[in-house]
């Protein structure tokens, strides 16, 4: 049956939270190529609708909903939203935001004629079609259930992408290095995702002795990480901290030798571009989060010297 309006709700802060979507969402545009497909999403989701234009048709910016974190508006506004999304009609609301604890109550609340999403074993759920989910399932495979669950194919395993600019590219003018370079991002939004940069150093220093030029990359609010990264390398490094927009970030690193990074959207980035990466993680389970084609290795941190070994080890793998 074709579907004329579709909600797919995702609302989530992180570059990986949505890229991890990217998959899900593809399989949704090829089942319903004529639908009109809603992300309800964060406001600052806005760069995501227009990067994948193909797949999304327009962000329902969602400000806030009671026991979501990323949403702590008053309920006034909660309730707003509910009236407004209501009057679309959709023909299909998919919840691709957590385990549904929280944000199957607003999934049903949509009115849709018909919904999917994800739940824990034995929790509550609206009627529809949900699928049960573990801590250990891969994060956009799940949501590849989810669709599976709607009635549409989807592939047997995720592929994330990212759409290339001119405007990428252009933005590189000066910053490219002219010969091969590995790129390496020491940061992270949460403190309990960063390796110590002692560690990227050392893997820094790594790279360049087998011929590699070295590129820290981060957002602005990273400066002191990878100034921290720079100053403890032997080897010369280049640090592009705040100094390149994402798309521009993107195209750097679709032209690395490989990525070294915490599990943080980089990763995730790194995947879509289809650079070989290493993924250090200190917080979170690689079950879940670790981008799934086998060029992308895990390291789960422990003591220092151990693993720099296991991220060496990894980056010859």
């Amino acid at each position: 049956m074709a579907l004329r309006r579709i909600a797919v709700l995702r609302a989530l802060p992180g570059l990986g939270d949505l890229l991890c979507a990217v998959p899900a969402l593809r399989a949704v545009r090829a089942a319903h190529p004529e639908a009109h497909v809603s992300l309800i999403g964060l406001p600052g989701a806005a760069w995501f609708v227009d990067r994948f234009a193909g797949y999304v048709d327009e962000l329902l910016p969602l400000t806030a909903w009671p026991g979501l974190p990323e949403t702590p508006g008053p309920i006034a506004e909660a309730d707003a939203f509910v009236v407004a999304a209501r009057r679309r009609r959709f023909d299909l609301a998919l919840q691709l935001h957590g385990d549904g604890t929280i944000t199957n109550d607003l999934i049903d609340r949509l009115g849709a004629a018909e919904r999917a999403g994800m739940s824990r074993a034995g929790a509550w759920r609206p009627s529809g079609r949900f699928v049960d989910i573990t801590d250990d399932m891969n994060e956009a495979e799940r949501l590849l259930a989810v669709v599976r669950a709607a009635g549409m194919a989807t592939p047997s395993r995720p592929c994330l992408e990212w759409p290339e600019t001119g405007a990428d590219v252009a933005s590189l003018d000066g910053v490219l290095p002219r010969r091969p370079f590995a790129v390496i991002h020491p940061g992270a939004s949460l403190p309990s995702r960063r390796w110590d940069p002692l560690g990227f150093a050392a893997v820094g220093d790594h790279l360049a002795d087998r011929g590699l030029d070295v590129v820290l990359t981060g957002v602005a609010g990273e400066r002191p990480i990878t100034a921290a990264v720079r100053s403890a390398m032997t080897a010369p490094a280049t640090d592009l901290a705040g100094a390149t927009p994402l798309g521009a970030t993107a195209a750097l690193v679709r032209r690395a030798d490989r990525v070294v990074t915490n599990d943080t959207g980089m990763s995730h980035l790194a995947a879509a571009v289809g650079t070989p990466s290493v993924v250090v993680f200190t917080a979170t389970d690689p079950r879940r989060w670790k981008p799934a084609p086998d060029r992308h290795h895990a390291v789960i941190a422990g003591a220092l010297g151990p693993t720099i070994e296991r991220v060496l080890t990894q980056l010859v793998a």
